[in-house]
């Protein structure tokens, strides 16, 4: 298989471990609406992720004859994980996301795809994660498009089907996900962000 496509596979994997307002909607739902209206849902959340995989990595080739930018990125993206990473350690517990007063159950299946979308798009954190994927990216000199196209392929299939396990397994584990279990989540994840993170730093101190 694909190094570059193993390698996104990986960075999916730990984007969907993440607990936040996405994990809450999936799971809230999938309880409440069932299955079908989830992977609308889902699909609403892939094409959010979608529009700020092409934003991002344009917009980094786009800087990429400013001066020192390969030692910038590096820098910003490491520490951007990093960051993402300390707030995964030191949160105490995940926040379930307002409704804003209306019910969900209120929400009609064809406003699943927009709810998953505006849910997604409009957290900055998600800007700020696929700004770090595209300056991992962009350092990755030796990568062809063919391999570009297929970690970034293997990050959103990832998430997406795990998106969807997520609410096809929530009525049976609704009873384990606890405030306990989040807690530990959040600070495996933290780690693993953080992992990136140096990484990142480090071949950037390298170029």
């Amino acid at each position: 298989m694909n190094a570059a496509l193993i390698e996104g596979i990986s960075m999916g994997l730990v984007l969907s471990a993440m607990i936040g307002p996405v994990f809450f909607t999936l799971i809230q739902n999938s309880l409440e609406h069932g299955f079908r209206q989830t992977v609308v849902l889902a699909l609403g959340i892939l094409a959010s992720d979608s529009i700020y995989v092409i934003v991002t990595y344009f917009g980094i080739r786009f800087l990429a004859d400013t001066t020192l930018f390969e030692q910038v990125l590096g820098y910003v993206g490491g520490l951007i994980l990093i960051c993402f990473g300390l707030i995964s350690l030191v949160k105490k517990r995940a926040d379930r996301p307002s409704t804003g007063g209306l019910s969900i159950s209120k929400i009609k299946k064809r406003t699943a795809f927009t709810k998953g979308f505006s849910i997604n798009g409009v957290n900055p954190f998600v800007l700020l994660f696929w700004i770090s994927i595209a300056s991992l990216v962009y350092l990755k000199s030796t990568w062809s498009k063919s391999d570009v196209f297929l970690y970034y392929s293997g990050i959103l299939i990832t998430v997406f089907n795990i998106d969807l396990l997520k609410g096809f397994i929530a009525k049976k584990l609704a009873h384990l996900v606890t405030p306990r279990l989040m807690q530990i989540l959040n600070k495996a994840v933290g780690l693993i962000m953080v992992g990136f993170g140096i990484r990142l730093i480090w071949w950037a101190s390298m170029n």
